[in-house]
């Protein structure tokens, strides 16, 4: 295999032309592609900064066999790849003098790339600490019994709920961004529709958001309950109401990520139906820059 078989373009638009059906045959290990192409192609690339977004077709005799994206500052998102392949790849962002801080892809996937990544340009992979687990949701199973109160999806007249909940989210998860209304549209969180889980007296307690509709599939994407209200089944609950939501809203797969060194979290997605797909990884590159000049 060729490192000249990856067919490399700045046009999200000539990209998912190329490989949009790819994706879409297997939308859940494909998750991240068709997420960030798609927010490329609604925002513009230069919602991402002065750098252009990058993204990559491996094409052999007519066919697509794989894909990845770079988004500055962002790392290298990776469909699966074979360890050929991941070399090939390598080889080729190499020649092109890209230096990508991270890689995140499914853990084989990620292992690989980043092995061949130090063989190539000697950079150093650090393994990052936090480890995913990706679930796809088989039947839906709601906790019994559901806590008391109901659960609401936000509208627009709920924007600044919702910019409070994102940045108490973000806070929790270490997520450095700012979330207020001059800095919202340019977050991952504004293109969420979310669902609120709500005590019988409107308080608000838990909330989860799903992502839009791409390739038949949603992505649940942020499900929080601040401290101090867990264990009381509303975590749970919201889960729940946000994937009935991405049901009723087309979804024939829903998915969602998680955190493995959270058990709790883990153990209840399975109990509400979720199956893992896979396990995702994400490996930090250290360049040697002595060298340099």
């Amino acid at each position: 295999m060729s490192a000249d078989d990856w067919y490399l373009t700045e046009d999200v638009d000539d990209f998912l032309a190329r490989a949009g059906d790819f994706l879409r045959s297997r939308p859940g290990p494909h998750v991240m592609q068709l997420t960030w192409a798609e927010r490329v192609r609604t925002r513009g690339a230069h919602a991402f900064g002065t750098e252009a977004p990058v993204f990559g077709v491996l094409e052999r005799a007519g066919e697509v066999r794989a894909t990845f994206y770079r988004l500055p500052p962002r790392a290298l998102g990776l469909a699966p790849l074979t360890p050929e392949q991941a070399d090939s790849l390598a080889a080729r962002l190499a020649a092109l003098g890209h230096l990508p801080s991270r890689v995140s892809a499914d853990h084989g996937t990620a292992t690989a790339f980043a092995e061949a990544w130090q063989r190539h340009t000697g950079a150093t992979p650090g393994l990052h600490d936090t480890r995913l687990r990706l679930y796809r949701l088989g039947t839906l199973t709601p906790p019994q019994p559901m806590p008391a109160g109901r659960g609401r999806v936000l509208g627009e007249q709920d924007l600044e709920q919702v910019m409070f909940w994102c940045g108490e989210f973000a806070k929790a998860v270490g997520e450095v961004v700012s979330v207020d209304a001059g800095s919202w549209a340019d977050t991952r969180f504004a293109d969420k529709r979310y669902t609120l889980w709500e005590t019988p007296d409107g308080t608000p307690v838990s909330i989860a958001g799903r992502n839009p509709l791409i390739g038949g599939q949603i992505q649940v994407d942020i499900v929080y309950t601040p401290a101090h209200l867990r264990g009381r089944g509303y975590a749970g609950a919201v889960a729940t109401e946000v994937s009935r939501a991405a049901l009723a809203a087309g979804a024939k797969d829903v998915v969602l990520f998680a955190d493995l060194s959270n058990p709790t979290s883990n153990a209840l997605y399975q109990r509400l139906g979720y199956r893992t797909l896979t396990d995702w990884a994400a490996y930090d590159f250290s360049y040697d820059t002595s060298e340099a000049g």
